[in-house]
């Protein structure tokens, strides 16, 4: 057996028998997950005996560190990139396709967001398989490619590489497969390592509470807040903690490219109703109100919409699929590339009533099942499987009225999920309390902007912030503004 074998042995014992790790002992088991000296069993032992001793405060943020630190680490401003470096992390759900939203919205709005992703864990679904339904884009690219395309075009989502936290991108598939997902000092560690190595000065992270999320209830959720604040404290990263709402799935989709059809009609300023949409308003703003890109709230969202209904934002997101070597028309014809499932059918409303709740985990399960994520490591994913046209809780249905549209890729496994579904959906004759989609802030709720405001296309174009601009791209504003005033959403 080898000396560096025998050393991890000894480290994966001292941690099973709850015994505290040195900041050099962490930085060790991180070297030996990039480098592949810590093999799949001992990578496997890891996580199990973190999963059940726990670390310290102290170990996590050693931990961190040493993932961090486990490739290269980005300084933005060296270079070349002058604009706040922000981002935003999720801690899973379903229906959860923010960040293709958010991130093309913030690059428009002048922040640089280099955005180190995950793939999906358990039935919570992963942004770079949804960002991957795209024929052609690849999500691992180079350093080089990296920083080209965040120079260029202001964003790129991409994974954790063999250059970028390549430690958490080993230790992030190890807990998919060992039942190690939901451990605090896990999550934390993963998240961290991938955004501080990315170079990101301002992190807003969003965590789900709800039946679809990692946590059900407050109390878990603040628990992981706490630990991640503590965390980015010590190592020098300004962070910020939303509770936000899993009850039922954010956008009206779970599945790959359906998530992306959800994202693409937010982008393209078609929806400025839903969820989604109004989850982007709310996160996107605080992130540019605290990287100094605007002076208060209303102001960031004014400019959060406008990004979206001018078509700012969707021509960041295509600028980045086409960098990634993904289809230049992935937004204006999703008809050329986007491939249906075989199987389409509907689950039905059983009586008359309002859809009182939804069971969201047996969703993601549901969709799990169908082939949208992977149960097993070598499994692959079919982008076209998964559930759309999910209605919102709340909503009065008739007997026979479709809840939701299940897509499969089997008339078997279409059979099969609307089994599974069934119960998920509850139907009653009393209308829910309604559940608020922002539920809170660590710490204290930001001060909120008025709910109506003017819109960023009343006061500035495009060109050079003047009204009544005849520039170039004026009439962008101008149908911008046109579009926000009819829907009501300013004065």
């Amino acid at each position: 057996m080898s000396s560096n074998l025998l050393r991890f042995d000894l480290l994966l014992a001292a941690k099973r028998a709850g015994r505290s790790l040195l900041a050099c002992e962490l930085s060790e088991l991180a070297r030996g997950l990039a480098d592949g000296s810590l093999d799949d069993a001992q990578a496997g032992a890891l996580a199990m005996a973190i999963c059940l001793r726990g670390l310290s405060a102290r170990e996590t943020v050693d931990l961190t560190a040493a993932m961090r630190d486990s490739g290269r680490v980005l300084h933005w401003p060296s270079l070349g990139v002058e604009s706040p470096v922000l981002d935003k992390h999720s801690t899973g759900g379903v229906g959860d396709c923010l960040s293709l939203v958010l991130a093309p919205a913030l690059a428009a709005c002048g922040a640089a967001v280099p955005m180190v992703s995950g793939r999906g864990l358990g039935h919570t679904g992963g942004t770079l398989d949804k960002l991957e339904a795209l024929p052609g884009l690849s999500t691992e690219l180079d350093l080089d490619a990296l920083v080209a395309c965040v120079r260029r075009h202001g964003l790129a989502i991409v994974s954790a590489s063999n250059e970028i936290a390549p430690a958490d991108r080993r230790l992030y598939a190890i807990r998919d497969r060992t039942g190690t997902v939901d451990s605090l000092p896990l999550i934390v560690s993963s998240i961290l390592s991938k955004k501080l190595a990315a170079g990101v000065q301002h992190l807003l992270l969003d965590l789900k509470l709800g039946s679809g999320a990692l946590m059900r209830e407050r109390g878990e959720g603040e628990a992981l807040a706490r630990l991640l604040a503590a965390t980015a404290a010590a190592l020098g990263l300004g962070c910020e903690l939303a509770f936000t709402d899993m009850d039922q799935p954010l956008a009206n989709a779970a599945g790959n490219a359906l998530e992306l059809d959800a994202a693409a009609r937010v982008l393209r300023g078609e929806d400025t109703r839903s969820r989604l949409y109004r989850l982007n308003l709310s996160l996107c703003a605080r992130l540019l109100w605290q990287g100094g890109l605007c002076v208060d709230l209303a102001q960031a969202q004014a400019r959060v919409h406008w990004a979206l209904c001018s078509g700012a934002a969707a021509q960041r997101f295509e600028a980045m699929v086409r960098a990634m070597g993904g289809p230049a028309d992935a937004l204006s014809a999703p008809q050329r590339w986007r491939e249906q499932a075989p199987c389409i059918g509907e689950l039905c409303a059983a009586e008359d009533g309002v859809l009182a709740g939804i069971d969201t985990r047996v969703l993601g399960e549901a969709c799990l099942q169908l082939g949208a994520g992977r149960g097993r490591a070598d499994a692959r994913i079919d982008p076209r499987v998964g559930l759309s046209e999910i209605l919102e809780v709340g909503v009065r249905v008739r007997r026979g009225e479709p809840l939701l549209r299940i897509h499969a890729h089997s008339v078997d496994a279409l059979q099969a999920a609307r089994a599974q579904l069934g119960p998920a959906l509850q139907i009653s004759d009393r209308v829910p309390e309604p559940r608020p989609l922002l539920q809170g802030w660590l710490g204290g709720q930001p001060p909120s902007p008025p709910e109506r405001m003017p819109c960023a296309a009343q006061s500035a174009c495009v060109d050079c912030g003047e009204l009544g601009c005849g520039g170039p791209r004026a009439l962008l504003a101008a149908r911008a503004q046109q579009q926000c005033r009819a829907e009501g959403l300013c004065t």
